[in-house]
């Protein structure tokens, strides 16, 4: 019976630098593999559309300078997922780069470089629903049709496995990944091992966020994962941290709409009968996941489009008369909007961000009711004229001031700006693409490109 065990230092790497203590701790445990993630699609659909990474580059070397140096010494694979941030093309190519310049400065001996692409073109997308593929939506979203993909400026789609087996099966010792499926990087190592499905895929679950899975909360710390069997053993390497039943099954349970299926391409993991069992302080033993196959491969496709420029205002209100009309206070401002621009959202968009009342949740908050002293209102308006985004959001802002209230007698004003001037905001975009893909096998959207790393420089292999 296989025994594997993985290393994770963090659970979105450089998004903020990972701990170096615990993670050595966890070298000292000699893994078989490293693993991290280094996307997300939490920061919104702008990183993906506009082709930008939100972790400093600073940090990403450091995190991958700490990881490939010990996978080196310790002569084990290193894994690393949805490269800078968005796993587009263009963050696996970042990756590769600084991966060879790490090795250029530390003189490291030659190593084999899997680099494994996931963006697809718009164009394949529209030329795949023009021969009749539907492209269903998910999450409530409908089939994307000709308009959706018009709107679209840049797709990903979210690898299984099978990619990353592949490169491991071609002797990879370090892999660089676009857009995947976070449990799947973990996945890879232990199908290629022999390990059934649904160990492979629950033990990622449980280990792709790293140190969330412990007690009590400290972010980028490092867990070693060890999958013998059906069983998985979570271990956390900080000090200060313990895995426990709650935490585990807690975080089995995380960014699931169903807390008990974590679906991946060709099926799904269930979960609902699982045991989670202390076997030691620092240590919880996970068991009974079962994968239920799909008779199709459907493949995520995550898709962004530009929507227009932004720009910004931050004001403040105390008099608590006008908070309590705020809404009435909104409403004449977008009226006095409409009047020069014509109605909102029609053509532009203005938001209210009201915090200290409901701009995190908005309509979703369970308690719109509460009474906040004060209100810090985030003025954001989008056009596709930056100069017209710019006079739509001043007005927005300073109609403010002047919101015609009669319950309000004063006349000094009733906001605050915290800065008399227009915030230049980075371009505004939508997701347009939450929606998977039929496919014939889990490799077709997918390339792999097999490197050596030499000198300093990445070259294509013989």
């Amino acid at each position: 019976m296989p025994s594997v065990k993985i290393l994770c230092p963090t659970g979105h790497l450089s998004f903020t630098p990972l701990e170096k203590g615990s993670f050595l701790l966890g070298c000292e445990q000699k893994p078989d593999f490293i693993i991290a993630d280094a996307g997300s699609c939490d920061m919104g659909p702008r990183p993906l559309g506009a082709d930008q990474h939100v972790s400093l580059e600073t940090w990403q070397r450091q995190d991958l300078e700490i990881m490939l140096l010990k996978s080196r010494e310790l002569g084990v694979p290193m894994i690393v997922g949805s490269a800078s941030d968005t796993g587009t093309d263009r963050g696996v190519d970042q990756f590769v780069r600084l991966i060879a310049d790490i090795a250029r400065e530390h003189k490291l001996a030659p190593f084999k470089l899997a680099a494994i692409y996931a963006e697809i073109p718009v164009a394949d997308l529209k030329r795949r629903q023009s021969a009749g593929t539907v492209i269903y939506g998910l999450d409530g979203r409908a089939d994307a049709d000709p308009s959706v993909l018009d709107r679209t400026t840049r797709a990903v789609a979210v690898m299984n496995a099978e990619p990353i087996r592949a490169a491991l099966c071609a002797g990879a010792d370090v892999v660089i990944a676009g857009r995947s499926s976070d449990c799947a990087l973990f996945a890879a190592p232990l199908l290629e091992a022999g390990l059934s499905p649904a160990v492979s895929y629950y033990a990622g679950k449980l280990m792709e966020c790293a140190s969330f899975c412990a007690e009590p909360f400290m972010g980028k710390e490092s867990i070693l994962g060890r999958i013998e069997g059906e069983e998985v053993y979570v271990t956390a390497m900080h000090p200060g941290q313990r895995c426990t039943p709650a935490s585990i099954a807690s975080h089995a349970m995380y960014e699931r709409t169903n807390p008990y299926r974590e679906y991946v391409a060709g099926g799904y993991v269930d979960m609902s009968q699982c045991v989670y069992t202390q076997v030691d302080p620092k240590t919880t033993r996970a068991t009974g996941a079962t994968f239920v196959a799909d008779s199709s491969i459907k493949v995520k496709l995550e898709g962004a489009g530009l929507v227009g420029h932004r720009r910004l205002a931050v004001v403040g209100i105390r008099d608590p008369q006008t908070i309590s009309l705020i809404d009435k206070a909104i409403d004449w401002a977008k009226g006095k909007l409409a009047e020069r621009f014509g109605p909102v959202g029609q053509g532009y968009d203005v938001f209210y961000h009201l915090y200290g009342r409901n701009a995190v949740m908005e309509e979703l908050d369970p308690a719109p009711d509460l009474k906040p002293h004060e209100l810090g209102i985030v003025v954001e308006a989008i056009d596709k004229d930056p100069a017209r985004a710019q006079e739509i959001c001043a007005l927005a802002a300073r109609n403010l001031f002047y919101a015609r209230l009669p319950e309000v007698k004063g006349t000094a004003g009733t906001a605050a700006l915290m800065s008399d001037e227009i915030l230049i905001g980075e371009p505004g975009y939508e997701w347009t693409l939450n929606h998977v893909i039929e496919v014939k096998t889990a490799m077709e959207l997918f390339r792999v490109r097999h490197l050596i790393v030499e000198g300093g420089a990445a070259k294509e292999a013989a």
